[in-house]
């Protein structure tokens, strides 16, 4: 039995962060999990930003409200859903993926929550656990699933290179050269295919 666990932003949605950076027009802001992989080194450096412009909550779930996912992305998700369950593992957080889960059509989405303050301040995150990517997938493989991973970042490596196949997308030209071992696409008819074809 096969699960499909993908990431979400990169490979489905823009950067929300990317997006925000543009917004505000605080370029520090545009750093994301493909250039710094200490995740939580990253969030605080973020949460800093933003306390120090003023910026919470309410500023980017506005940004987030005009984000559309990538073109092809929905119809992607529709067929791969078709032939296989899948599950998004994303280092968001649930403040900021809802919209977005409802312009993919409801995907199932494990992520993390953000720490708000009554003013709307981002005080801090909690992590659902400890290398979500990975773990969940260890914990899918415990329970009798074959994994079949993709993703864009330095935080997907683990859950790709420990799943049965597992796929670059969209990917850096610094991973896709570090990793050459792992299969790179850059279109979805690709990736249904490679996964299609891991399924076989």
């Amino acid at each position: 039995m096969y699960i499909t666990c993908l990431d979400m932003e990169g490979v489905l949605v823009p950067e929300i962060w990317i997006a925000f950076s543009e917004a505000t027009g605080i370029p520090e802001l545009r750093r994301t999990t493909r250039d710094e992989p200490d995740y939580n080194k990253l969030m605080h450096w973020r949460l800093g930003i933003l306390k120090e412009h003023g910026l919470g909550l309410k500023e980017i779930q506005a940004t987030i409200a005009r984000i559309e996912p990538m073109p092809g992305a929905r119809e992607f998700l529709d067929e791969l859903r078709s032939f296989t369950q899948v599950v998004i593992l994303s280092d968001t957080f649930e403040q900021f993926a809802m919209p977005l889960m409802r312009k993919l059509g409801w995907p199932t989405l494990f992520c993390n929550t953000l720490e708000v303050a009554r003013d709307g301040e981002i005080t801090g995150f909690q992590m659902r656990c400890t290398q979500s990517k990975l773990t969940t997938v260890k914990a899918l493989q415990s329970i009798g699933f074959d994994t079949i991973a993709a993703g864009d970042s330095y935080n997907d490596l683990a859950m790709i290179q420990a799943s049965k196949a597992g796929f670059l997308f969209k990917s850096t030209a610094q991973i896709k050269a570090d990793h050459p071992e792992l299969p790179a696409y850059e279109e979805y008819g690709e990736l249904l295919a490679a996964i299609r074809s891991a399924m076989e």
